[in-house]
């Protein structure tokens, strides 16, 4: 079987799967203790996914184009059977189904009701809140920005520490570089731990290093840190990857070997890129500092959910107007220099 079928399949397998978990769904009404039954649930998918698989195979094989193959044709254009004739009716309906069942699950999963939105109460409640809000008690203003000025440098510490890390974990987990068996184990390696510490957010891992090292802005710093080696690290590889291949067989012509290419062929190319990214990411992590405050992380986000907790919402709107200002002149200043290093 082609590759591109095997993905094709998997895709497809995937969304009849969820398709026949919703109409199941909706058939059975399961209470909370069927749907916690992980054990039956998971023989069930797999079924679903099983047959799901093979009806993509049978499918594509009778030149009905699935949506799966659909997306993956474009990747594979030199595969003979893409360029044949085939109904291309059915993967519009497939996607307009999977789309349309997408949003009904959501909406009864959150339990979003347009009779709570319109709600009298509710409503008169928060726009007590945003009367306050937009009424902000300018006392706590040198504290907020105190506060602010801890929240900008703890946040641009977390982006500087980390760069050299990034930079050279970002060439171990480029898959054009990490070739052969071992390299390539490497790669996989560290893309899963990337991955894996990627999908912690920075307030979990701050709650971690404030039981760690205490409460404060080192906690923050800590998690920020340990986020931005992986997210950082995750998308210079992805630019390395993305590199022009001319310029390093050139070199390669030349004898060089692999660190030499590295250095002369690969790093000009990436450098500005890299730059970009590394701005943006502070830019990120300001945001992301204010957030882990509310875990024990230090910075204003330490205050906010002070204020918050005692229901003072003008001293919040005072924060919030600072937040909002401190964010929009970065968001101007990195957008500036980005600006520049094209």
């Amino acid at each position: 079987m082609k590759a591109w079928t095997i993905r094709t399949s998997v895709f497809d397998a995937s969304t009849f799967t969820f398709l026949s978990f919703f109409m199941l769904y909706l058939l059975v009404q399961p209470t909370d203790e069927d749907l916690l039954n992980l054990s039956r649930n998971a023989l069930i998918s797999l079924a679903f996914f099983i047959s799901g698989a093979v009806l993509s195979f049978f499918l594509n094989k009778n030149k009905i184009k699935t949506l799966g193959e659909r997306i993956f044709e474009l990747s594979y254009q030199e595969n003979s059977s893409v360029n044949e004739n085939r109904c291309s009716c059915f993967w519009k309906w497939q996607m307009a189904l999977t789309l349309f069942c997408a949003l009904v699950a959501g909406i009864l999963i959150t339990e979003l009701s347009l009779r709570d939105i319109l709600d009298q109460d509710g409503f008169n409640g928060a726009m007590r809140i945003f009367n306050e809000l937009f009424h902000p008690n300018f006392e706590v203003l040198p504290r907020a920005v105190l506060r602010m000025i801890e929240t900008i440098f703890m946040s641009f510490l977390a982006t500087a520490f980390v760069i050299p890390f990034a930079f050279v974990l970002s060439f171990l987990a480029a898959k054009n570089i990490m070739k052969g068996p071992l390299a390539f184990g490497i790669y996989i390696l560290l893309r899963t731990i990337l991955n894996f510490v990627r999908s912690i957010e920075a307030f979990m891992w701050a709650i971690i290093f404030s039981v760690w090292v205490g409460i404060g802005p080192s906690a923050g710093l800590l998690a920020l840190m340990v986020h931005s080696i992986a997210s950082l690290g995750k998308q210079y590889s992805e630019i390395v990857e993305g590199v022009n291949e001319a310029p390093i067989e050139g070199v390669q012509s030349s004898g060089a070997n692999q660190l030499q290419t590295i250095w002369f062929a690969i790093v000009p190319q990436i450098i500005l890129p890299y730059i970009s990214f590394t701005v943006y990411r502070w830019d990120i992590n300001v945001r992301m500092a204010t957030i882990v405050g509310f875990v024990g992380g230090g910075g204003i986000g330490k205050l906010l959910i002070a204020y918050q907790g005692q229901a003072l919402w003008k001293e919040v709107g005072c924060i919030f107007l600072v937040i909002a200002v401190v964010v929009w002149i970065l968001d101007q200043v990195s957008a500036y220099l980005r600006e520049a290093l094209k």
